[in-house]
């Protein structure tokens, strides 16, 4: 069973880290074929991509100025859409 999203918490988490705009980390392991869709999260930006070692899975990096803390949240709901991501 998934646990349920607690935005109102991480977005308290997020605005205790720093003081947006900020540069931010986003993060995900995604099957396999599904990196592209990580990467249509993120159309003006480099994303870093790493195979597993069994190249299963992808692991997908992106780093950019987030201007707020609702940003942030906005990139992983949508992320969260994608079938099979693990959001880091």
């Amino acid at each position: 069973m998934q646990k349920k999203f607690d935005k109102a918490a991480f977005k308290e988490k997020l605005e205790s880290v720093g003081q947006f705009p900020m540069l931010y980390m986003f993060k995900f392991i995604v099957p396999a074929g599904r990196e592209h869709e990580v990467g249509a999260l993120f159309p003006t930006h480099e994303v870093t991509l790493k195979p597993s070692s069994g190249g299963k899975y992808i692991s997908t990096t992106v780093q950019l100025m987030a201007e707020s803390a609702d940003f942030v949240i906005e990139v992983y709901e949508k992320a969260s859409q994608i079938e099979g991501v693990i959001s880091l």
